[in-house]
C-alpha cells in the first residue's frame, strides 16, 4: 500500500453519505465541515489501520477543528477519496495519546 500520507494528500476530495452526515451531527454533534478541517489543520496524527477484516481498510486519526475541538475520525479511502465512516470528540485516552504526540513534536 501506498504511504499513507501520500494517500490522504493525493485524495481528491471527500465523499459523503447522507446517513453518515446525519449519523455525526445527529449522535456526535460533529458538522462535516469539522471533519473536513481535521484533515487539513496541523498538528494531525495517528493514522493507523483499524482492520484488515473487512474489504475496505478503515483508520482512525486524531486531529483538530479550526475552533481548537479535538476530533477522532474514522475513514476509509474510496476512489481517491476521503470518506468518513465516523467522527467524535477524542475521549480521555485519546487525548492524552494525542497530547504526547504534541510534546515529541515540540521536542523535535
Amino acid at each position: 500500500m501506498k504511504n499513507f500520507k501520500k494517500l490522504v494528500s493525493e485524495s481528491k476530495s471527500f465523499n459523503w453519505d447522507k446517513w453518515n452526515l446525519e449519523k455525526n451531527l445527529i449522535k456526535h454533534k460533529v458538522r462535516f465541515q469539522e471533519c473536513e478541517e481535521v484533515f487539513f489543520n496541523m498538528p494531525f496524527f495517528r493514522m493507523i489501520l483499524l482492520t484488515e477484516k473487512t474489504v475496505e481498510q478503515r483508520y482512525y486519526a486524531f486531529g483538530i477543528t479550526d475552533r481548537k475541538r479535538k476530533l477522532t475520525i474514522v475513514f476509509t479511502i474510496r476512489n481517491e477519496k476521503i470518506r468518513v465512516v465516523s467522527a467524535r470528540d477524542m475521549s480521555k485516552k485519546e487525548r492524552r495519546i494525542y497530547e504526547k504526540e504534541l510534546e515529541k513534536i515540540a521536542e523535535v
